[in-house]
C-alpha cells in the first residue's frame, strides 16, 4: 500500500504537466486522474488500518492514510470527476485541465498530511492552482477576483508558516503532535491560517465574492474541496491534541450561525451558496469526530448546486420566482436542496443525524438553529416554480455530473445506515417544517439586504488582525 500510495499522489502532477504534451487527450487524462482518486478512495474504506509514512525522521514530516483521509479523498476525487464531465463539451483549453488536475493532486496532498511543513507545501500550491483556475475567463473581474483570493490566502500562510516554525523550535519537529506543549502564540498563528484558508467564521467572509464570480465548474471546485483543506488540519488536530477540541467546536457552531445569518436574507443564488459553504463548514467543525463523513456530503451537494447554478437562467432568486425553470433541473436542484436540509433517503439526513448524536450539550441550541436556517435558504429553491421551460444550453456532460454526484448522496446513505429510526426522522423532518413554516411567513417577502463592508479587501486583512488576538485570548485562556 506505502507504494500505491506514493504513485497515487505523484500521478496528478506527472498528468497534469502531461496534458500540455498531450492536449487532444486533456479531458481523457484528467478524467482518469480523478476517477484512480476515487478507487483510491474506496480502496481506504475496505482496508481499515491506517498507514503512516515517515519521509523525513528528523524533521517529522510525516504522511498519514486512515479513514478520516478517506472520506475527504474520495469527495476530492468525486467533485473534481463531476466537474471534468460538466467542461466535457465546454471547450475549456488544455491549462484549465491542468490546473484542475495539479490542484487536484495539491488538494490530495493535504489530506494526508499530518505534518505543518508539508501541509504549507500542499496549500501553496493551491492558492497558485486556484488563483489560475479564478481567473480562467481573463476578464479585468475575474482577475481582480483571483488576486484578491491569493492576497489574501498568502497573507494568511505567512502567519501560518511563522507558527510552524516556532512549533519547530519548540519540538524539533513539525508534526501536528508538537501542538501540544509548543508556545501559545504557534498555535494562534496557526490557527488564523487554516481558518482564513477554510473560510471559518469571519476569517471567511472572502469567500462569498470568490465563489460567486468565479465560472460555475471553479466555484464548485472551491466549494466542494479546495476549502476542505484548511478544515481538515483542524479536524486532524483536534483529534491529536484533545485539548485544542473545544476551540475547534465553538469555531464550528460560530461559522454555522454566522453563513446562515447572511444566508437566509440573501437574493443571489451563487452568493447564498458560498454563504451556506461557511455554514457547512461549522457543522464539520461541530463535531470533529465525524466531520468525514460531513464533508463528503457537504461536498457533493455544494459541487452539484453550484454546477445546478451554472444553468440556471438568472441568478436572482426574485427573478426566478417568476421565471419557471426545467423540471428535469428542478428535479436535481431539489434533490440537493433536500440532502443538504437533512431530509430522509439521503446521505445529508445520516450526516445530520451523526453530527447532532456527537455534539457537547452547549453546542446543541445554537446547531438547531443553524440547522433551521439551513431548511430556510434551500427551500428558496426547493420552491422555485418549475415547468416545461427550456433546459437552455445545458448539455450531457452536465446530466452525467449530476448522476455521478447525486447518486454518491444515495449511495453514501449506507455510511450510517443506523440513523433510520422513527425518533431520529422526526427531529429533522420537524426542523425542515419548522424552516419552510418561517421561510413562507417571513423569509420570502423580506427586503433586508446585510452590508458587504466586511467582505471590502481591507477589512479581509482587518480581520486577520482581530482574529489573531480572539485566538490568543482563547489560547491563554
Amino acid at each position: 500500500m506505502s507504494t500505491i500510495t506514493i504513485a497515487w499522489i505523484a500521478l496528478p502532477l506527472f498528468v497534469g504537466f502531461s496534458i500540455y504534451l498531450l492536449p487532444k487527450l486533456d479531458r481523457y487524462l484528467a478524467l482518469g486522474v480523478a476517477m484512480v482518486s476515487v478507487e483510491y478512495g474506496t480502496q481506504l474504506f475496505l482496508t481499515k488500518s491506517p498507514l503512516t509514512l515517515q519521509l523525513l525522521d528528523n524533521f517529522g514530516v510525516t504522511l498519514l492514510v486512515d479513514q478520516l483521509s478517506a472520506f475527504f479523498i474520495l469527495t476530492n476525487g468525486l467533485v473534481t470527476a463531476a466537474v471534468i464531465l460538466y467542461c466535457w463539451q465546454s471547450g475549456k483549453t488544455a491549462f484549465f485541465y491542468t490546473q484542475t488536475i495539479i490542484l487536484h493532486g495539491s488538494v490530495n496532498a493535504v489530506f494526508i498530511c499530518a505534518d505543518f511543513i508539508s501541509l504549507y507545501v500542499a496549500l501553496e500550491v493551491i492558492s497558485i492552482a486556484a488563483f489560475l483556475l479564478i481567473a480562467y475567463p481573463r476578464t479585468d473581474r475575474s482577475i481582480w477576483v483571483a488576486l484578491r483570493y491569493l492576497f489574501v490566502s498568502n497573507t494568511a500562510m505567512l502567519f501560518y508558516l511563522v507558527g510552524a516554525v516556532l512549533v519547530y523550535q519548540a519540538h524539533h519537529s513539525f508534526a501536528f503532535e508538537g501542538l501540544r506543549g509548543a508556545p501559545p502564540e504557534a498555535l494562534a498563528l496557526i490557527f488564523l491560517g487554516l481558518l482564513v484558508k477554510g473560510g471559518i467564521f469571519v476569517s471567511g467572509l472572502w469567500l462569498p465574492l470568490t465563489h460567486s464570480e468565479s465560472q460555475s465548474p471553479v466555484s464548485a471546485l472551491l466549494s466542494g474541496v479546495v476549502v476542505k483543506t484548511g478544515v481538515f488540519p483542524l479536524l486532524r488536530c483536534a483529534l491529536i491534541v484533545e485539548e485544542l477540541a473545544p476551540i475547534v467546536r465553538i469555531f464550528g457552531v460560530g461559522t454555522a450561525l454566522l453563513g446562515v445569518g447572511y444566508a437566509v436574507f440573501e437574493k443571489d443564488t451563487k452568493r447564498m451558496l458560498a454563504f451556506h459553504t461557511i455554514s457547512q463548514l461549522g457543522f464539520i467543525l461541530a463535531a470533529p469526530e465525524v466531520g468525514g463523513f460531513y464533508a463528503l456530503t457537504h461536498g457533493l451537494v455544494k459541487g452539484a448546486l453550484f454546477l445546478i447554478a451554472g444553468v440556471l437562467p438568472s441568478r436572482n432568486l426574485k427573478e426566478l420566482q417568476h421565471q419557471p425553470i426545467n423540471t428535469q433541473i428542478w428535479i436535481a436542484l431539489a434533490i440537493a436542496s433536500f440532502s443538504i436540509s437533512g431530509f430522509p433517503l439521503l446521505s445529508g439526513f445520516g450526516a445530520k443525524v451523526l453530527t447532532m448524536k456527537n455534539l457537547v450539550p452547549w453546542q446543541v441550541i445554537g446547531m438547531n438553529i443553524a440547522a433551521v436556517g439551513t431548511a430556510i435558504s434551500f427551500a428558496k429553491f426547493i420552491f422555485l416554480p418549475h415547468g416545461d421551460g427550456s433546459q437552455g444550453q445545458v448539455k450531457v456532460g452536465f446530466w452525467l455530473a449530476m448522476i455521478l454526484l447525486l447518486g454518491g448522496l444515495i449511495a453514501a446513505n449506507g455510511v450510517y445506515y443506523q440513523a433510520y429510526n422513527f425518533a431520529n426522522i422526526i427531529k429533522p423532518l420537524a426542523t425542515i417544517g419548522l424552516g419552510w413554516l418561517a421561510y413562507f411567513l417571513i423569509f420570502k417577502r423580506s427586503v433586508i439586504k446585510l452590508p458587504r463592508v466586511l467582505e471590502e479587501f481591507d477589512h479581509l486583512i482587518g480581520v486577520m488582525s482581530l482574529m489573531l488576538v480572539l485566538l490568543f485570548w482563547m489560547v491563554f485562556a
